[in-house]
């Protein structure tokens, strides 16, 4: 529990929040479970600072992503503070983002600020592999390595690649990006993180009297030695948990929070464990299944005293249709009674399949659902046509809206090639490099018959055939420009005109659609105050809450999502953090809590979802739903609850 002893100044109070809110230690970090009060506890600190005299504009507030910025940052302006509006809040990214231009970091050193997607780092990919470097599995890892600025575990110190292919590969990938002028989103925190470690006189590393950092866990350590560097003169605050760290793939470790005093002398601890949202046995089982972990916490977590039991139900379906109708059923039958209102819902799948599945469902039983797996919709394999459609869209758009973006043309003369064009489009780049000219340029030469470049003709191919699309879209706007580019009557339109749907522009030209549809797959932003149910990944439900939470697809393959090819450490690592992001869905929830699985799947649909199935197609139900302890409520069939 709380340890009265590390704030003896305050001794005079019981409550581990005021204790956290009036604390001047510093550096402070906060132990917080889920649903016990940090939002709270984050936003009566704030005040007692400014009631103190703490200037806005002095002090910092990071949080993980551009959800939870926009709630903060709507809850600071509720506190009616005279110039509580300046306060710096917002993501790390967009603060680095800051950082970059104001101090013309960018211009400096020749960058250009056009992230990548994920499915366009694969054209990198292909084209470092031509170039004889590695093979793709080996380049992805040194990508992600260099994200961390070649600090791949908690313990290594930032700085320069360390082996040879390390350099080879920031070398060639550094290159290609100046090229084709264009930056990774994962360098902008590196980036920023240099100029202020070589530029101690910037008027940023002393910006801030007080830093306070919100899902400590979440930063790898890149982010977290930039964070460093600005609280290193100021009252510094961190306020996480170990045991909701879920984003191994940014080399984000719980080590980072865990081990956080050891690398910062004299921090000083406060714990929030009661947890006022959950119902008992939620929490009592949530407990339970993270104790399952070697490297859990060492804080607890308990339930508030009356909080109520809750109602819980584990269940199994004959197969995804069965589940898919009965889901919707379920919820159909909760929102006619009056139990449950359609935002309070929540409906986690691991995979985008199965949620599009119960959110159709649900829209024929005439249940307003919108569906949330914006990161997924750029999802596919580009060698095969049939696969990266909504790619292709999305290239051709943004070519539309910036005619000279080298990204998307490269990708667009790669599709639909098992190596993706690469010897081509080297030998075009080689040329480029040479002349001086861009490859728009170059390929009009080439048409013109001015220059002859051999072995291309698939690249000229590709450019004519750009050229024909954007002549027929050109002058395009708004439900026009939207129909021809997504059609609605494909199937695979329907997350890029959902998204459009929400625009409040008639005429939006293809600038302003790009920006639009960009932003929103990079940097999604969940709707808090909404009227209709809520379907989504696991990963995008952390910090949401809601009173009847469904998680479907608890079966081996998918919750776990495993990779069983890797050395034991991976392994339990993987699995560690996959308990983590289970223990994350079930708290989301303050009365009900349904955990539902199906016994079989088709063979190409476990094929395509990475489930596991036997010869016949037979699952088996996941073994976390046995770890949450004796308390929990015995499977049963999923009619039962309908």
């Amino acid at each position: 529990m709380f340890d009265n002893s590390e704030f003896r100044e305050n001794d005079e109070i019981n409550d581990p929040v005021e204790r956290i809110v009036n604390s001047n230690k510093s550096p402070l970090r906060v132990l917080a479970g889920p649903g016990t009060g940090k939002t709270n506890a984050f936003m009566k600190r704030i005040a007692r600072l400014l009631r103190d005299g703490s200037i806005p504009n002095r002090m910092m507030v990071s949080t993980f992503t551009r959800t939870a910025a926009k709630d903060l940052e709507s809850e600071i302006l509720k506190l009616g503070v005279n110039g509580v509006e300046n306060i710096c809040s917002g993501t790390l990214h967009s603060f680095c983002f800051r950082i970059l231009y104001s101090m013309d970091v960018l211009t400096f050193t020749g960058r250009v600020p056009r992230p990548l997607l994920e499915f366009e780092k694969r054209f990198i990919l292909e084209d470092l592999k031509h170039y004889g470097i590695a093979g793709i599995n080996v380049l992805k890892d040194l990508l992600k390595a260099l994200s961390t600025a070649w600090a791949r575990l908690q313990h290594e110190e930032l700085g320069s690649p360390r082996t040879d292919i390390d350099r080879v590969f920031q070398s060639s990938i550094i290159s290609w990006l100046r090229f084709h002028k264009s930056m990774l989103l994962e360098e902008i925190v590196p980036e920023a993180y240099r100029y202020l470690k070589e530029n101690p006189t910037s008027p940023y590393y002393y910006a801030f009297d007080h830093v306070m950092v919100d899902e400590y866990q979440d930063l790898n350590k890149a982010e977290q030695e930039l964070i460093d560097l600005l609280s290193k003169n100021c009252k510094f605050m961190i306020i996480g948990d170990q045991d909701q760290s879920i984003y191994s793939f940014k080399h984000a470790h719980p080590e980072g929070i865990a081990n956080f005093d050891q690398t910062h002398p004299g921090t000083h601890d406060g714990r929030l464990e009661i947890c006022h949202r959950c119902p008992s046995q939620v929490v009592r089982m949530a407990k339970t299944l993270i104790d399952n972990n070697q490297t859990k916490s060492s804080q607890e977590i308990y339930p508030k005293d009356n909080n109520p039991i809750g109602e819980i139900h584990i269940v199994q379906w004959n197969s995804l249709e069965h589940e898919t109708r009965g889901i919707a059923r379920f919820i159909k039958n909760r929102i006619t009674a009056g139990e449950v209102k359609p935002g309070r819902i929540l409906v986690l799948s691991p995979r985008r399949y199965f949620g599009y599945e119960i959110r159709n469902a649900l829209k024929e039983s005439n249940v307003h659902a919108k569906s949330f797996f914006h990161e997924e919709i750029l999802e596919g394999n580009p060698k095969k046509l049939d696969e990266c459609i909504e790619q292709r869209a999305f290239t051709l758009l943004t070519m539309l809206a910036n005619p000279d973006d080298r990204v998307s043309f490269r990708c667009w003369c790669g599709f639909g090639s098992y190596n993706l064009q690469a010897p081509a489009w080297s030998k075009l780049r080689s040329f480029c490099e040479e002349t001086g000219d861009s490859p728009k340029t170059l390929l009009q030469r080439l048409i013109k018959g001015e220059i002859n470049i051999p072995n291309i003709s698939r690249i000229v191919s590709k450019y004519n055939e750009k050229q024909q699309h954007i002549d027929k879209l050109s002058g395009l706007c708004g439900n026009e420009l939207v129909d021809a580019l997504f059609p609605s009557d494909k199937s695979w339109t329907e997350p890029f005109r959902t998204l459009y749907s929400e625009i409040d522009e008639e005429n939006i030209n293809a600038q302003q659609l790009y920006e639009v549809l960009r932003t929103n797959i990079i940097q999604p932003e969940l709707p808090i105050d909404v009227d209709y149910v809520r379907v989504m990944s696991l990963h995008r439900s952390k910090g949401l809450t809601a009173d009847l939470v469904i998680v479907v697809g608890c079966i081996e393959g998918l919750i776990p999502s495993l990779k069983y090819d890797v050395s034991n450490l991976d392994y339990q690592r993987t699995l560690e953090e996959q308990r983590r992001l289970f223990y994350v869905a079930i708290t989301r929830t303050t009365r009900i809590l349904v955990l539902s699985s199906v016994s079989r799947l088709p063979r190409y649909l476990a094929h395509k979802t990475r489930a596991r199935i036997d010869r016949g197609g037979r699952t088996i139900a996941s073994q976390f739903l046995s770890e949450l302890g004796l308390t929990r409520p015995t499977t049963v069939l999923g009619q039962s609850i309908l």
